[in-house]
């Protein structure tokens, strides 16, 4: 028999957040060994519960929910979602300019389909959330990677950013809060971002999924509140703020200059039609969950589990010898950096096989966010403080271990 082949377009896609190292992993928790996994935002495994009223509210509209929705999704929760765009100072949005989707992701992928052509090219960070380069691959476009610098707090390099626009150039991506460094970017640099966008008629795609997920005080400034003169297409759910990862209620909102966008926006109303409709259960949790108490504040401040968890994650971590980590401002990801000269790693993509096997930690390989260099990896500081501590200490172990069988000790 002929062997049947994947499609050439899957040629450069990966997404190794559950990738080939979680697929061994998986084998090993068949063969009865415990995994503790580190690799994947998925809130409601560590005991990080929706809030109620969310739960209740999808509950009491199960009945309604048996039928398509409007392609865009239902009135209410867009109507809600207009009203948290005035909230973060995004000008001239309308119910139109919603759309409700099976998660943010399945709305980046068609974002992409929607606007690239063969050899069209986006800027997209490095490192990044890798769907935003899987998604500009499979749509035909060619990713292009501009640097966020770890010396400078993991901020986008701008200089780098300007080198790499040319004539093929179409839109930046920009993640903020970031997937997976944490950082948060301040007001000063996101107007250069946009000013770029302004010289060149570029698009914006503003990823916000962590935009209530902040430490320390911090604040949030939506990139397309900063102008109206650019397009901006900004992505957001209730996945991570309300703890719902499963619920796959998601949401895009298309604000900024929109006239010379109507082509554009008709293949995304194209797009959205072909898929009938997002999941219509959790469509009815967004209203009350962008009304309602915003229980995300009590984790994130003073005595918070997640503000804890950061704070004994990035201390443990960086107790290690030859692990440095920027301290995220945001999210729920640490992104360290291993001492090459300590941990000389050729493929850390193997590290990763070889912590897993040794310790039954499960992390992700830092090139598989699309990081230039194989010396950074990231956890996530998910699990409560005894699991953490437990993890952070088997890493340590693995690591000392690694540096004694290399003479870098």
């Amino acid at each position: 028999m002929r062997p049947i082949q994947k499609s050439r377009k899957l040629a450069d896609v990966c997404y190794d957040i559950r990738g080939p190292v979680l697929e061994k992993a998986k084998q090993m928790e068949d063969e009865g060994h415990k995994i503790i996994k580190l690799n994947i935002g998925n809130l409601a495994v560590f005991g990080f519960d929706a809030p109620d009223e969310i739960v209740q509210d999808m509950i009491r509209n199960m009945q309604n929910a048996s039928g398509y929705t409007d392609s865009k999704g239902l009135f209410a929760p867009r109507k809600a979602i207009m009203h948290y765009t005035q909230q973060k100072n995004i000008a001239g949005v309308t119910i139109e300019d919603v759309y409700l989707g099976n998660g943010a992701s399945e709305l980046i992928v068609m974002s992409m389909n929607a606007l690239l052509n063969t050899g069209d090219e986006v800027l997209v960070p490095a490192p990044d959330y890798p769907l935003w380069t899987a998604a500009v691959s499979l749509s035909g476009g060619n990713p292009v990677h501009y640097i966020c610098d770890e010396q400078a707090g993991w901020f986008p390099d701008i200089e780098d950013i300007k080198r790499k626009i040319n004539a093929n150039t179409r839109a930046i991506v920009v993640i903020n809060p970031n997937n997976p460094t944490g950082a948060l970017y301040p007001d000063a640099l996101l107007l250069q971002i946009v000013e770029l966008a302004r010289q060149h008629q570029l698009i914006i795609f503003a990823d916000e999924i962590y935009d209530k997920v902040l430490y320390d005080g911090a604040t949030h400034t939506s990139l397309a509140s900063l102008a109206d003169d650019v397009l901006f297409i900004t992505f957001n759910g209730l996945s991570k703020n309300y703890r719902s990862c499963g619920y796959r209620a998601g949401w895009m909102v298309v604000s900024g200059q929109k006239k010379h966008a109507r082509d554009y926006i008709e293949g995304l109303n194209m797009l959205t039609s072909m898929r009938l409709c997002a999941n219509a259960p959790g469509q009815y949790a967004i209203q009350t969950a962008l009304g309602g108490y915003q229980s995300i504040n009590d984790l994130v401040g003073p005595g918070g589990r997640l503000l804890r968890q950061r704070d004994l994650a990035h201390k443990l971590l960086t107790a290690i010898p030859g692990v440095t980590c920027v301290k995220p401002k945001s999210a729920l990801y640490m992104f360290p950096r291993l001492d090459p000269a300590m941990y000389p790693i050729a493929n850390d993509q193997d590290f990763a096989y070889q912590l897993l096997a040794e310790e039954r930690v499960l992390i992700v390989q830092g090139t598989g966010f699309n990081c230039p260099t194989p010396d950074h990896f990231r956890v996530v500081f998910l699990p409560n403080t005894d699991d953490l501590t437990d993890a952070m200490g088997r890493i340590a172990r693995f690591l000392d271990g690694y540096r004694k069988s290399h003479g870098t000790s």
